[in-house]
């Protein structure tokens, strides 16, 4: 199987402290509530936490937001009305759920954003990505009906041995309204998606 550093994508991963240099980003999502555990228990000071759930106490939560822990919601977060969070989900500081968003056993670093209707499945974001309305980043290819995901990516296959990814989305990135990203996708640092647009690094058997 092909390595992918997630360092090269997301600059800081390693200060999460989740997995060696070597884990690949399928391998974290498939184990997003146990690595989201790991986090919760070892929060400094500031968190409010019920149950399997921690909010920074500078965080914001809309009335109305779901959270279906294990979800760490970190400093300066605003969570908003009608978002939900389940499967292991974790926010660094100053990120934004807005609206009828969803994120589901995802990882999402300082700044980043999610602006209103979306889907966000078992997927690592970097800092600073900016998902705007009604962008989806797919985690299942329904049409092969439950195969594993391969990824053709800079010509070599890879194979992850997992049915469900979303992406890995480097630091920087820019995914417009509308824009689907398909399932097994590698979004380098600072890549634009026009709106509207598909991307699909499916690699072909």
């Amino acid at each position: 199987m092909t390595e992918i550093d997630i360092s090269r994508f997301v600059s800081r991963w390693q200060d999460l402290g989740l997995a060696n240099k070597a884990a690949q980003a399928w391998h974290i999502t498939q184990a997003a509530e146990q690595h989201v555990l790991t986090l919760l228990g070892r929060l400094g000071s500031g968190y409010r936490l019920q149950g399997n759930v921690a909010v920074h106490e500078t965080a914001t939560v809309e009335p109305g937001a779901i959270l279906k822990g294990p979800v760490v919601i970190g400093p300066h977060c605003f969570v908003a009305s009608g978002a939900y969070l389940r499967g292991g989900t974790y926010l660094g500081s100053h990120c934004i759920i807005g609206p009828a968003c969803e994120l589901k056993s995802s990882f999402m670093l300082d700044g980043s954003k999610l602006a209103h209707f979306n889907f966000v499945g078992d997927s690592l974001l970097g800092e600073n990505v900016n998902v705007e309305a009604g962008a989806v980043i797919a985690n299942y290819r329904n049409e092969f009906e439950g195969a594993n995901i391969t990824i053709l990516f800079n010509q070599r296959m890879i194979e992850t041995g997992v049915c469900k990814f979303g992406a890995l989305v480097g630091d920087g990135v820019r995914i417009g309204a509308n824009a689907v990203v398909a399932p097994g996708a590698l979004l380098e640092p600072r890549s634009i998606v026009p709106r509207l647009g598909l991307v699909d690094q499916w690699g072909a058997r």
